[in-house]
């Protein structure tokens, strides 16, 4: 299996973030960085010192996200160039379809400098020479260095060439409405990954959740399946990475050479995610989920009592009205585990001015100049002190609406001791295998197969497009 968040002292970084007076560096540079020894510096080193002559600079910067992200993103810019206001940054939000628009956008030249980038997209543009070597970067810079950054949010696309960081990190936990559990009678989930459910519990918990029009839950002999009022969970079906990893399975061995989630481990935790919609009908179907509201709405108006979902649900859940929600550690199978993503930013090599974008780049990894959206939910920080130095954690991570009790044990702590890197990170040639593994797995959630027939049928497929893996580091 791929290596979790990495860090070499992540127990006491959980510590830490409980005790006062922490030693971690708690001030900031202006160029968004932290002090410490950079390394060698590699032979082709782009300069990253602020260039002497401030004639006038023009960047583009490229990027996706909802209407707050890119408010956000955007006022965040406008403070980098009051700054340094000989750079000027013209923004280019892209809602959608955004690799496709990127790609027009180079058959005509009109590439920008920096901006956001799909991860396995990221590594294969990499290794094709269209995007700058972050290292290149990081080995010559005063102010930040690669040992300051979570080791999970890095893309490599080989050994000591870095695509890009994430601009934030992500990961998984069970949202939940208070209200639902007080109506059932039972005990808030455990935030703790130490306590989280075990699947059977988690299983339980959810039929006890699920209610049809007449109120009987779905253990009860009674229960229409047919007329649910109150789905017990819902989860966004290509995460079963959470699922396949916490039972002991893969995605592919580790040299990138054979497809496993045909194995045992891996079949059996996808069935399982099935069997919560087909068999305990907790969980709507596929069809069923286009007219249930999505994250906030879901819980608010108790369509749904539980969803496994992303961290970055947080931006809506802390801004709904009427809804008093919790957060839980993700349920275990075997293992503790919680998948952890994020897209990184990359500087492509089209641009004429590599050390200015540099100088956006650092400025767009530092929470102090992207405060709302961590405070909001939607994003968690790449920087290591951030999650080390307890002023700093208080900053993003307690004391909003969006950062509840328990979030700093079921999400943040989880995601260091327990969290695995999304198959985007190191999977070649993913999008042409997800291609073949996705339209067998839509048969799977809609209970025309199982779980193991539909993955042993499509590894011969697969395992043609298997490319290997890019490096971890």
């Amino acid at each position: 299996m791929r290596k979790t968040i990495g860090l070499a002292s992540a127990t006491m970084i959980a510590l830490s973030v409980m005790m006062v007076g922490c030693s971690g560096n708690s001030g900031n540079s202006g160029n968004g960085g932290v002090k410490e020894t950079s390394g060698n510096t590699p032979s082709n080193a782009a300069s990253t010192t602020e260039p002497e002559k401030h004639d006038p600079v023009t960047l583009r910067y490229t990027f996706w996200g909802s209407p707050n992200e890119k408010k956000v993103q955007e006022a965040a810019i406008k403070s980098f160039t009051q700054k340094y206001p000989w750079i000027k940054v013209n923004t280019l939000h892209i809602p959608d379809s955004y690799t496709t628009k990127l790609t027009t956008m180079a058959s005509s030249n009109q590439m920008p400098d920096i901006g956001l980038l799909n991860g396995d997209v990221a590594l294969e543009w990499a290794s094709q020479g269209r995007i700058y070597n972050i290292m290149n970067f990081l080995a010559n810079d005063p102010d930040v260095s690669v040992n300051d950054i979570l080791p999970n949010t890095m893309y490599y696309w080989e050994e000591g060439k870095l695509a890009g960081v994430n601009g934030a990190l992500e990961a998984f936990a069970l949202f939940y409405n208070k209200e639902a559990f007080t109506d059932a009678g039972l005990a808030l989930p455990p935030t703790k990954a130490d306590e989280a459910y075990t699947w059977d519990q988690f299983v339980e918990t959810a039929q006890k959740l699920t209610l049809d029009q007449k109120g009987r839950n779905a253990l009860d002999p009674d229960f229409d399946p047919k007329a649910i009022k109150q789905f017990g969970v819902t989860m966004p079906l290509w995460a079963y990475m959470n699922g396949v990893v916490s039972n002991g399975g893969q995605f592919v061995n580790e040299d990138g050479t054979e497809f496993k989630l045909s194995d045992p481990e891996a079949a059996e935790a996808i069935q399982q995610w099935a069997d919560l919609i087909n068999k305990y009908h907790v969980a709507p179907s596929p069809t069923q989920s286009k007219n249930i509201p999505s994250g906030a709405n879901a819980l608010s108006s108790r369509k749904v009592a539980m969803t496994l979902d992303g961290q970055w649900s947080l931006v809506d859940l802390g801004a709904a009205k009427k809804l008093d929600f919790g957060i839980g550690a993700v349920p275990v199978m075997k293992n503790k585990a919680t998948m952890t993503l994020g897209e990184p930013i990359v500087i492509f090599k089209d641009t004429k001015h590599p050390d200015e974008a540099w100088m956006l780049y650092k400025w767009m990894m530092n929470p102090e100049n992207t405060l709302e959206l961590q405070t909001s939910g939607l994003w968690m920080p790449v920087l290591k002190k951030w999650y080390e130095n307890e002023e700093l954690v208080a900053k993003w991570a307690a004391g909003n609406p969006a950062h509840p009790e328990g979030y700093q044990d079921a999400v943040m702590r989880n995601a260091f001791d327990n969290g695995f890197p999304n198959t985007s990170y190191y999977v070649k040639n993913l999008s042409k295998i997800n291609s073949i593994i996705d339209p067998a797995l839509e048969q799977v959630w809609i209970g025309k197969t199982t779980a193991q027939e539909a993955l042993t049928k499509i590894k011969p497929q697969v395992e043609k497009e298997l490319k290997g893996v890019y490096t971890e580091r």
